[in-house]
């Protein structure tokens, strides 16, 4: 082995950059970042062959000093922190200054820049092999350009596990995406190849911010998405921003953007926190849609543990975990059918519409012989009497009566007079299975069932919220072996895991006992839930293992409980069932995430049917 010397400096930057410089995507990220800190209010994005050609950024920020040019590509050279306090609540989307060493060491790079009062720009440019930075007048307005050549056109090893040019620029346009939505003030340009991908205008108030989030998110999420805005006075914490609706759930999760002081990450306890809030009303195997800002004391988080920046950690961890999940099922529960309120069902994809087609109906077999003069008769007069007028007046369904409303004939009131509720009137019960019901805007079609079922479910979690979780002693007290880790997690969170209904002993250092366990799951498998629990401790600093799992009793419990198909609804029976959905929390879907209900316009039947055109 030889002996120990330091690297060269073109060396040391050509490694930092298999950390900071992943591909084109990982360049303009940090060179956009950078242009956010120095204030720039416009930027410019040209891009060539995937951005592995070229990569050109043009902002209208502070600029650099002349003497500061050769300096900023130097390695640990920055002006956004100067001491350890700084570090410790970094405010600024930049901090290392490591960025622009290690994408010149593997690029041609040419920085120019001008500050506000300064009488001419100035220009330094760069190659990878040669780290000497040489200084120039140029011509330029006010801000910075950065141009970047020929990425890893020096480190031939690197360049060949580049993928193609489109998968490139996608990775690329996805991280110009993040930015125009952490940035709603900042006016964003993205072409290609000459050709204008994204121009998105700065969006200052909230329906220009909403459009600016269906231009990157598409329209149908901004259209099918609930507005959160939780603000925790007392620890100062807040989340805003906007989350889709159960039913617009994904099969992938693709579109997910979490920020944290304006910062985008990825962090397992920001996403067990919304998947939590979700668990109730998610379809199996889907994923949530949302756009989230969480906004934090700097102090409180820690961005200086990843290379890249994508991961955090919280300093109080669970707290945050604690106010995300709360917040956000909160604004789903708050959930309700109401005159406003988007249909239940959109379980479709983006991609997919929802056609209506005619299919072919058979006609009734041809009578062998011609009807007899008798039964011609008949036919006529049956028809007759139907445009006879009626001996009594039309008597109103009994629920319409029940709820004070005019009773008149469907279709034939004066819709001014009449007070529909949210999900409307019951007309009639489809094959046993689905509600047909009128309301103001056209026609509700309600899955009993599923409908009855989270009524149900929605009961019974609050009557044993009431009651609280019960525990009951082991006449055998079960031994479990864990490991150190483990057992001291359990001894530290001994009144957490009472709470849960647990009471624990411990015999040695790797060795717990089971005395008590909760009444309802006391048939359950104690050590593994247990286990499960205390991993659910040392990941996220909190554990609802024993909510789900009473949840998952108490949703099969409501499933059997339901109404069943098939089964015969009175007129009455029918409008109690839409009272209750309108005032049950999550109603929207049943406890397996499937939807509920749904509606068809009156503009949406006049299409379906071509009236008007």
């Amino acid at each position: 082995m030889s002996r120990i010397h330091l690297l060269s400096p073109r060396l040391a930057n050509q490694i930092a950059a298999g950390e900071v410089v992943e591909r084109p995507a990982s360049v303009v990220k940090e060179l956009l970042e950078n242009s956010l800190d120095a204030g720039a209010t416009s930027l410019e994005l040209d891009v060539e062959q995937g951005g592995v050609k070229l990569i050109r950024i043009r902002d209208d920020g502070d600029g650099i000093e002349k003497d500061d040019l050769a300096l900023a590509l130097s390695r640990h050279a920055t002006s956004k922190i100067l001491e350890l306090e700084d570090l410790e609540a970094v405010c600024s989307l930049g901090f290392r200054g490591e960025a622009l060493a290690s994408i010149s060491s593997v690029s041609r790079l040419t920085l120019t820049s001008r500050q506000k009062d300064a009488a001419n720009a100035w220009q330094v440019t760069t190659e990878g092999r040669d780290m000497q930075a040489e200084v120039s007048p140029a011509a330029h307005p006010k801000g910075t350009t950065l141009e970047v050549r020929d990425l890893f056109f020096n480190t031939p090893a690197r360049r060949k596990f580049l993928r193609t040019e489109n998968t490139e620029f996608k990775h690329l346009e996805e991280v110009v995406k993040r930015l125009a939505l952490s940035r709603f003030d900042v006016a964003f340009q993205l072409r290609h190849n000459g050709r204008v991908i994204h121009q998105l205008r700065p969006a200052r108030s909230q329906p220009e911010r909403e459009r600016r989030v269906a231009s990157v998110c598409g329209p149908q999420f901004i259209q099918q998405s609930l507005s959160v805005d939780v603000v925790a006075e007392s620890s100062g914490i807040s989340l805003r921003g906007w989350i889709g609706l159960p039913t617009f759930s994904r099969s992938q999760a693709d579109l997910q953007y979490f920020f944290v002081n304006g910062r985008m990450i990825r962090d397992k306890v920001v996403t067990h926190a919304v998947r939590q809030a979700y668990a109730d009303v998610l379809y199996h195997g889907r994923h949530p849609a949302y756009v989230l800002y969480l906004e934090l004391d700097p102090a409180l988080v820690d961005v200086n543990v990843h290379p890249t920046k994508h991961e955090v950690r919280f300093r109080e961890s669970r707290l945050v975990h604690d106010f995300i999940y709360r917040s956000i099922h909160r604004v789903i529960g708050d959930v309700r059918p109401d005159a406003e309120s988007v249909p239940a069902l959109q379980q479709v994809t983006q991609a997919e519409e929802v056609s209506y087609q005619q299919h072919s109906m058979p006609l009734a077999n041809r009578p062998a012989a011609s009807p007899s003069a008798s039964q011609v008769q008949e036919q006529v007069s049956a028809y007759g009497q139907l445009h006879q007028p009626a001996a009594e007046p039309v008597q109103p369904p009994q629920a319409f009566n029940m709820l004070n409303k005019p009773a008149t004939v469907l279709g034939h009131s004066d819709e001014s007079e009449r007070e529909y509720p949210p999900l409307g009137f019951a007309v009639a019960q489809l094959h046993g299975i689905y509600i047909l019901a009128e309301n103001r805007d056209g026609m509700v079609l309600v899955d009993m069932h599923a409908a009855h079922e989270r009524i149900v479910y929605e009961r019974l979690k609050a009557a044993y919220e009431t009651e609280g979780v019960r525990s009951q002693p082991l006449l055998v007290p079960v031994s479990v072996a864990m490991s150190q880790r483990e057992a001291d997690v359990a001894q530290a969170h001994d009144k957490a895991l009472q709470q849960l209904g647990f009471e624990l002993q411990r015999l040695g250092e790797e060795t717990m006992v089971i005395r008590q366990v909760p009444v309802t799951l006391a048939k359950a498998d104690v050590e593994q839930l247990l286990r499960d629990v205390l991993s659910d401790l040392i990941t996220y600093g909190h554990s609802r293992r024993i909510q789900e799992h009473i949840n998952e009793l108490l949703a099969t419990m409501a499933c059997h409980g339901a109404v069943r198909a098939n089964r015969q609804l009175t007129l009455p029976e029918m409008n109690a069932l839409l009272r209750d959905m309108e005032v049950t929390e999550r109603s929207g879907q049943c406890n397996h995430g499937r939807p509920t209900w749904t509606q068809l316009t009156l503009g949406e039947l006049d299409k379906l049917f071509m009236r008007g055109q």
